[in-house]
Order: structure tokens, then C-alpha cells, then sequence
């Protein structure tokens, strides 16, 4: 099947592009800027889509996400967590490892990515277990979970606080050519702390979690990934003084990246005045010192990746007191909004948008047939209406859960027509 998608702007990370788009099967065959050509693709077209006034991306690729399968379906599962993925934007996503079983054997990565297969919405790409059950100890079987077709070694949800044993993590991913992405904790201490620790959580008489807990770990790893030259990615970073030791680490040629969710460039600890659950993460909302600093180090090049580390769970586990509550928010659905108001806000270009949700991820994850819009990539395309405004509420909602403090509000900016390799997988209800 053929689809040109005409009259939009291609928007790739080093360019700005006012031209159309052939799909042919599932590649980006040409990219049309000549009108001659163009009417011959028209004819040639078995569907031909008016992107007026809309941007085309690259597919985005979420590469920390969790889709709660297997063991808690009831949250979301791969088939409505691909149905959330592709209502924003996304086509290729990353899951963690925390499922119930631990995916850290190859029967349950290679179950993964066969119910992904049977969705046919996304490419979903496991992230192993670091250790056995993420208990901390005893490494996983790296080179054949990388065979059962993960991408990338996780205990998300968890640190392994033990030194040795991510010693030896970064050597062998470092031998088989991967990467660690470690939860940036130092677990004693923040021992049942529930949000960021300061003049806010003292106020509300909740447990705080300093910012030094993320801090000493990020050093930790990054002194560890110097001694073995392995690849350290911190996930869902938060911290101002983290942004510096990434920065400094970077600086002296040591092999480390980091991501940023929406949440953390966003909001800060003032939104848990009204003691609003969907506010609960892990790591929490920090100041707004520290959103300024998420939002510098986006600005400035620090940060490498956006992520939006999607966390479902069911209304009657985020309907309990505070300190019950579970850690975590949707994201799937509300990564491009919060990332266009970045550009609003001049924080940020599309081109840097581009480069932070779909070719950074890409390399990373060694992912060399997509993440730009160009001839021979796969056609894995969002086409995005920056102006447009919704609701984000029920009937656009794709997930189980609805864990977000931003359901039931007007959002601006939605993928309106997503495409994976060649196939029109989801459109914007009117």
C-alpha cells in the first residue's frame, strides 16, 4: 500500500522540511518537494493524507514505559498499553522489567514481544532485569536475555545498591555491546519517604526523600562506569546537582546518558498541596529550582533522551491515603503536549524535539531503521497538530487506568494520525 502524505512539514532533527511524503509497504520511499513528482504520486497513491498545518515526525520512540504485563493486567496490558503508545505518538516503545513474573528469563521477554506482534500496533522492545527477581544479587543470564530480543538491562522500580554487582552489570552488558539503566536510589536513605524532602512534605506532614538519595547513586555509577567503561543511562532524572554530575561526567569522557519525563520538566512539589495521588512518583516532584534545571539541561543538551516512564494503576489503588498510595502517572498520552509547550516556551526547538524523542532514543537502543524521516527508514510516522485542543478524558483515553493529573483537562498539541510500518494504527477521534 501506497500513502503520500502531502502539504505538512517534516520536521527531523537537523531539518525543517515544507515537502510530502511517500510511503511505499512499511518504508518512507521519497520525500517529495518537486510538483511535477508530486502529482505523479498523487496518482500512484492508494490513500493520500492532507497534513495542512500539521507537523510529520518520525514515529516517537518511549524507552521506559511500563505496560504491567504479565501479572497485573488489570493496570494495563501490551495490547492497551500499545492502544495509549499510538494515541501519542508513539511507535516503538521500551518496557521495564518489573512485571510480575520479573521478565529476567528468555520465556517471558520472547512471550513480550509475541503479544506485542499479535497487537501490531508498536514495536515493543523488552528491558531485562539486571539481577534475578531485581533482588539485587545475582545477575541475569545477559547474553541470553539479549538473544531473546532484549535491548537494555533495568531493576527499574529498584537500585542495585550493591556496588560489586554493578561493577560486574556494566562489565558484561559493556562486553555484549548494551547498556545499564539504573534507578537512581539510594534506598537508606529514603526509607518510606513519600515525596521530595523540604518545606513542602514538613508542611504536609508526609516523609521526604531527599534529592541526595538520586545524587549519591548517579556518582556512584558514574565512578562505577568509569572504572569499567561501561554505558550508565540514569532514568527519570530530577535533581539540579544530579544535571551537574552528568554534565561533569560527560565532560571527562565517560560513557553516560539521561532521560527526563514530562512530569519532572513541569511540575514541581507544590502540586501535592491537595494531596493529589497522581502526583505521587518515584522519584518525586521537586522544587521548582530543579524543573528549571530539568528544563536547562533540555535546553543546553544534558539531558539526552525524553522518556515518559508510563506508570498505570487502577483508581482504587490511587484512592487511598498519600503515604499508601502506589508511585506512579500515565505518560503515553500526554508526552506530546507537555513537550510542544516546551517549544511554546521557547525552551526548546521541534528539531531538538525530534532529536529527544526519536533519534536519541533510536541510537540508543541501536535502533538504526528509524527515528528520522528519511528515504529507506521504516514508515513509522506521526503526523502532530500543534494547535489543536481536547480533552484529555474517557473517550481519548486508551489505557486501563487514569492516573494522571491531567485527565479531564484541555491539553494542546495530540498525534492525529499515527502510522506504523506503513499502516494507519491510530486517528484522533473528531
Amino acid at each position: 500500500m501506497k500513502i503520500l502524505i502531502q502539504n505538512g512539514t517534516i520536521i527531523n532533527s537537523d531539518s525543517t522540511i515544507n515537502a510530502a511524503l511517500l510511503l511505499d509497504g512499511d518504508i518512507i520511499s521519497e520525500i517529495i518537494s518537486d510538483q511535477t513528482r508530486l502529482k505523479q504520486a498523487q496518482s500512484q497513491a492508494d490513500r493520500v493524507i492532507d497534513a495542512t498545518n500539521k507537523l510529520i515526525f518520525a514515529g516517537l520512540i518511549d524507552m521506559h514505559v511500563h505496560f504491567r504485563d504479565p501479572g497485573q493486567e488489570y493496570k494495563d496490558d501490551i495490547f492497551t498499553g500499545s492502544a495509549a503508545a499510538v494515541a501519542g505518538g508513539v511507535t516503538t516503545a521500551a518496557c521495564m522489567a518489573n512485571t510480575k513474573p520479573v521478565n529476567d528469563n528468555p520465556l517471558i521477554a520472547k512471550y513480550i514481544i509475541q503479544k506485542a506482534k499479535e497487537c501490531a500496533l508498536i514495536d515493543l522492545l523488552p528491558i531485562s532485569a539486571i539481577t534475578k527477581a531485581s533482588e539485587g544479587d545475582k545477575l541475569v543470564d545477559m547474553g541470553k536475555m539479549l538473544e531473546a530480543g532484549c535491548v537494555a538491562f533495568s531493576d527499574d522500580g529498584l537500585p542495585v545498591s550493591n556496588s560489586e554487582v554493578m561493577r560486574a552489570a556494566l562489565e558484561y552488558s559493556a562486553f555484549f555491546g548494551s547498556f545499564i539503566i539504573n534507578h537512581s536510589q539510594d534506598c537508606s536513605l529514603c526509607c518510606g519517604g513519600v515525596m521530595n524532602e523540604g518545606q513542602t512534605s514538613m508542611k504536609l506532614g508526609l516523609k521526604g526523600m531527599p534529592r541526595e538519595q538520586e545524587e549519591i547513586m548517579i556518582a556512584r555509577d558514574i565512578l562505577l562506569a568509569k572504572l569499567t567503561r561501561g554505558h550508565i543511562h540514569t532514568a527519570h532524572i530530577s535533581s539540579a546537582y544530579s544535571l551537574r554530575l552528568v554534565q561533569r561526567a560527560k565532560n571527562d569522557g565517560i560513557n553516560i546518558t539521561c532521560e527526563v519525563t514530562p512530569h519532572h520538566f513541569c511540575f514541581d512539589e507544590s502540586e501535592l498541596n491537595g494531596y493529589d495521588t497522581n502526583y505521587k512518583m518515584s522519584p518525586p516532584l521537586r522544587t521548582k529550582e530543579d524543573v528549571q534545571a530539568m528544563r536547562d539541561g533540555l535546553k543546553n543538551g544534558i539531558i539526552d533522551v525524553i522518556a515518559t516512564d508510563h506508570a498505570p494503576h487502577s483508581l482504587d489503588e490511587k484512592n487511598q491515603e498519600f503515604d499508601k498510595a502506589p508511585f506512579g502517572i500515565l505518560g503515553l498520552q500526554t508526552l506530546i503536549p507537555l513537550t510542544l509547550g516546551l517549544v511554546d516556551d521557547g525552551v526548546i526547538s521541534l528539531n531538538d524535539m525530534a532529536r529527544l524523542c526519536c533519534l536519541n532514543p533510536a541510537k540508543l537502543l541501536g535502533l538504526n531503521d528509524r527515528g528520522q524521516i528519511k528515504a529507506g527508514k521504516l514508515a513509522d510516522i506521526a503526523i502532530i497538530d500543534p494547535h489543536i485542543t481536547y480533552t484529555y478524558d474517557a473517550r481519548l483515553n486508551k489505557s486501563k487506568s487514569q492516573n494522571s493529573p491531567l485527565f479531564n483537562k484541555t491539553l494542546k498539541g495530540a498525534a492525529v494520525l499515527t502510522i506504523k510500518r506503513g499502516k494507519i494504527v491510530y486517528e484522533m477521534p473528531n
